[in-house]
């Protein structure tokens, strides 16, 4: 069956089914994506509560009108836009931001899945505890979207992934029924796990409401540090060296190049610089450990160890709360400058973390056969997680490289494959990666993906076009 547009007779009947502030303009906000490849289209809905939620996605299923779930609209792969097709609702979830409640002693917190990162952060610290997932959009992003495209962020080497972080969620399924799986268990072995087939699911699946989040006793003492390593191969073994001195008090471990240096001083001249001089690759390393064990003393005993063993050149620790947030700031700023230079091709990779050292030098090979291009290669190293971009050189922009976009982005993931990793990290498949999906996904996990999409959204209502391609549908 085909689907149909959000006519103004289906608004209308919706209105008088749901509070009037449920309805809301549909602004820009709505209808554009952070890099802008996409404009949307739709009626935005916000309900606040998850009966409303389930009215919504009852009625769109009734008359087949597609469902596009909204969460902070941060997301990198366009899977909150609907470009084309029929006009579909746009659910936002922005309404329902409530913290249900919280268990320090069970280090547990349960909120709405409107929720915005930064706010779980707060509440997790009203109590001295901690909520691990950290991501440069935490100040916009909600955590409906985060568990929807399972995010990662720079703590993922110490605390996973936010499916690695939730317990239970509350879900509002495509046929309306709600889901109470909002549960605070840690062992809950009761058939299928839903749960865990809706995280990453990108609102194909059905709508997120709620969840339950672990949360951690905070560290007692914190420490940051940047080094000057030699390569991409002694940062994998200053990797090593940290986690074997201090075990999992290594919280991130970030890799940066030079060449994110020098875009800061473009076009963000005043973020402060920590070298005088750019050096062709850094790390970033941040721990947190127990009480007794002083950051400062273990990072200085792992930079003294390195320096011997020739992974290092240099390095600084930070010495204040106020330079632990400059060296963050240059990590968490490296993607708007990408922005503002105006990349060719982006991409979002993984790969065994030994094959890394191997990829960087293949992929600045098949790169330069295609042309001559900058390369800003910098990422979460911990957890093998690349953000591999492609940039033109001075004098010259992204629009003057629109023919060789398609090419960087074929070449970079079919070596990627090639060696073993994954062309999607942590940003999801959205619309941007669904050939992607197809080209390199396994035949088998496709066909169960197509499979378990048609027994809970038959009528394909659910954020059609995102992560699996639309199926011809007849009338």
């Amino acid at each position: 069956m085909t689907l149909r547009s959000a006519s103004p007779d289906f608004i209308t009947a919706l209105r008088e089914r749901l509070p009037a502030h449920s309805f809301r303009d549909a602004t820009p906000a709505y209808l554009e994506e952070p890099r802008g490849r996409w404009a949307g289209q739709g009626v935005v809905i916000a309900p606040d509560s998850t009966d409303d939620v389930a009215e919504v996605v009852r009625a769109c299923t009734q008359a087949r009108v597609p469902v596009v779930p909204y969460g902070g609209g941060t997301g990198l792969v366009g899977g909150q836009i609907s470009p084309d097709g029929p006009l579909p609702v746009i659910l936002s979830l922005e309404r329902m931001r409530a913290v249900r409640g919280i268990w320090p002693e069970e280090n547990v917190i349960v909120v709405e899945a409107g929720a915005i990162l930064q706010d779980v952060h707060t509440a997790a610290a009203e109590v001295d505890r901690l909520f691990p997932l950290s991501i440069a959009a935490k100040g916009s992003a909600r955590i409906g979207g985060n568990l929807a495209t399972n995010a990662g962020g720079v703590n993922v080497l110490r605390y996973g992934n936010a499916r690695d972080l939730c317990l239970g969620l509350e879900a509002v399924l495509p046929d309306g029924q709600i889901w109470h799986g909002l549960k605070r268990l840690r062992k809950d072995n009761t058939g299928y796990d839903l749960r865990n087939l809706l995280i990453g699911s990108e609102g194909t699946l059905g709508v997120i409401t709620a969840a339950a989040l672990k949360l951690f006793a905070r560290p007692a003492g914190e420490g940051t540090a940047l080094m000057v390593v030699q390569s991409p191969r002694a940062a994998l073994d200053l990797l090593a060296l940290a986690r074997a001195q201090m075990g999992e008090g290594v919280s991130a471990f970030e890799i940066m190049h030079g060449q994110g240096l020098e875009f800061l001083a473009e076009t963000l001249p005043d973020i402060r610089q920590p070298f005088a001089d750019p050096p062709e690759w850094f790390v970033l390393i941040d721990v947190g450990l127990a009480l007794g064990l002083d950051p400062t003393s273990a990072l200085e005993t792992l930079f003294s160890d390195a320096l011997e063993a020739g992974l290092v050149s240099d390095g600084m620790i930070a010495q204040s709360e106020a330079q632990r947030h400059q060296f963050w700031e240059v990590r968490e700023q490296i993607p708007e400058a990408n922005r503002r230079i105006g990349s060719v091709s982006s991409h979002d990779i993984s790969l065994p973390m030994s094959e890394i050292p191997e990829f960087i030098i293949r992929g600045q090979e098949v790169v330069a056969r295609i042309g001559a291009f900058r390369i800003n290669c910098f990422g979460h190293l911990g957890d093998g997680n690349l953000h591999y971009n492609v940039f033109p050189i001075p004098g010259r922009t992204r629009a003057d490289h629109l023919a060789e976009r398609d090419d960087i982005k074929r070449a970079l993931h079919d070596l990627v494959h090639e060696m073993g990793g994954s062309v999607s990290a942590e940003h999801g498949i959205g619309r941007l990666k669904v050939g992607d999906l197809e080209r390199y996904g396994d035949p088998a996990k496709l066909s169960a993906m197509r499979a378990i999409k048609e027994a809970l959204d038959p009528l394909g209502v659910m954020n059609p076009g995102v992560v699996l391609r639309d199926q011809p549908q007849v009338g």
